[in-house]
């Protein structure tokens, strides 16, 4: 846990809740990290395109764990209200799916610029996969076919690749577009893994599983992070 309106990402590689086989480690650091017994977590699932099962999903996941989860929909009727209720809380996470669709509905209902505000206010910031890259300069995506690289919201520096152990596509992409210079050097992250930054900086490096791994890559070569099994600190 670190200290009040500290600016804080946490990015997660893939796997999460929706997974049947995830044990929620990632997901119960995540509630950790607020000193308080019923946290406020609000998912922004537009990459999704706001599906109900993944809505349902996180908050049978988030009541089950002791928080007050909630959503923001960016369809149909949108609540006028919904700027406020961003600033209330406690963690933002950011479901994942298309990275473009997200970006360009985030810029058109200027929720681009919320998050920010919130990120300068303490407020958490997380998510999975697209959820992930979004908080970097840069992030690897299947939405530029056939794999391609979208600018993020820059609150943290370099770029990210996500489902680095799965999507093997995505993952000599990545590889080779940091030895030519086409993407900035910057983190590749493995299903049930998740890098932790605080005030821009990396802190802590995390995996629900002992095989995975988190790995910061540029043109000299891969280095895998040294993470910490969640499994160690319960």
């Amino acid at each position: 846990m670190v200290g009040i309106n500290m600016k804080q990402v946490i990015a997660i590689g893939g796997g999460g809740f929706t997974d049947e086989k995830n044990n929620l480690k990632i997901e119960k650091y995540l509630l950790a990290q607020v000193k308080k017994e019923k946290p406020k977590i609000c998912l922004l699932p537009q990459a999704s395109g706001e599906s109900q099962a993944y809505i349902l999903k996180f908050f049978e996941t988030f009541v089950k764990l002791g928080a007050e989860p909630s959503w923001i929909s960016l369809f149909g009727l949108v609540n006028p209200s919904w700027k406020q209720h961003l600033l209330n809380q406690d963690i933002i996470y950011v479901g994942g799916g298309n990275f473009r669709s997200l970006l360009a509905l985030w810029k058109a209902w200027e929720m681009d610029k919320m998050l920010i505000e919130a990120y300068n206010k303490g407020i958490i910031l997380s998510g999975i996969s697209s959820g992930a890259g979004c908080w970097f300069e840069q992030g690897v995506t299947y939405s530029v076919w056939p794999v391609g690289i979208l600018d993020g919201l820059g609150l943290i520096d370099g770029s990210c690749c996500p489902h680095f152990d799965t999507e093997i596509k995505m993952q000599d992409f990545y590889k080779s577009k940091i030895q030519t210079m086409e993407i900035k050097p910057g983190f590749a992250l493995e299903d049930e893994t998740g890098l932790h930054f605080v005030d821009g900086a990396l802190t802590n490096a995390i995996k629900s599983i002992e095989s995975k791994k988190a790995i910061k890559i540029d043109a000299r070569g891969e280095t895998i992070i040294e993470s910490v099994i969640l499994d160690d600190m319960e």
